[in-house]
């Protein structure tokens, strides 16, 4: 179900550097295409699905991404509260790119909690 009011932003956690200058049409990760959608999360979400999915990493970047309008009706919300956009986005949408790091043996809760109001 998604969430009312809706947010301003969603964002999309990747494992290595994005492309830069971010291209107008995101390279979809080998999950989004087999899943057929691009998985993103929203601010709050963004320390579970890190410690959830990359708790081997020691870095990790995120794409802060406008939740523009145009993917309102491309959007599912998951039962977790997990946006889910059937389309991409590009470098039109993209607000701005940040990288956490994290030590060996913390989490990514711990790491980003500092985050500067950056995760929203």
């Amino acid at each position: 179900m998604a969430p009312s009011p809706l947010p301003e932003f969603v964002y999309k956690i990747v494992p290595t550097a994005p492309p830069t200058p971010i291209p107008s049409e995101y390279p979809l990760s080998e999950l989004d295409r087999k899943d057929g959608f691009v998985h993103l999360s929203i601010g709050t979400q963004i320390p579970i699905t890190s410690d959830l999915f990359f708790k081997e990493a020691t870095s990790i970047w995120v794409l802060k991404i406008r939740f523009a309008p145009k993917f309102h009706p491309t959007t599912t919300w998951e039962i977790e509260g997990c946006p889910h956009l059937y389309g991409n986005f590009g470098a039109g949408d993209v607000e701005s790119v940040r990288e956490f790091t994290r030590p060996n043996e913390g989490s990514w809760k711990e790491a980003m909690r500092e985050s500067g109001g950056w995760l929203v």
